[in-house]
């Protein structure tokens, strides 16, 4: 069983940085794709960002594009989210996921077997 867990959430304002981490009990290596995904309240969860782990191919939702980052530290078994120029529409609870296999679906939410606690994200005006 893997088990995911997110850190690194807080408040900021608007124009801050963040960066959020997810440590994996297994490899980063073993997992294909890792992805964030976040839900805001009264919202369907959004995948924001996700990269297929072997190749290092990163993919992004068209709002945080430009201002996120995310990439994967394989020694440390760690997904990170660096966050940047932070929005009051960035606010939202955001879950670490991760899947075995190859996905043509990479930010489909729905694509993810495997799925953190999450972590809360406030930006404020």
């Amino acid at each position: 069983q893997v088990q995911l867990v997110e850190s690194g959430g807080g408040s900021v304002q608007a124009g801050g940085s963040l960066r959020l981490s997810c440590l994996a009990s297994v490899s980063t290596g073993s997992l294909n794709f890792m992805a964030w995904v976040r839900q805001a309240p009264g919202k369907e969860r959004e995948g924001v960002a996700a990269v297929y782990t072997g190749a290092g191919w990163t993919y992004y939702v068209d709002s945080v594009k430009g201002r996120f980052t995310i990439s994967t530290d394989n020694s440390k078994n760690t997904l990170y989210l660096e966050m940047t120029s932070l929005e009051p529409e960035d606010t939202a609870m955001y879950y670490c996921a991760a899947r075995r296999g190859w996905t043509h679906r990479a930010l489909l939410t729905t694509e993810y077997t495997y799925w953190g606690q999450g972590t809360q994200v406030t930006v404020s005006s």
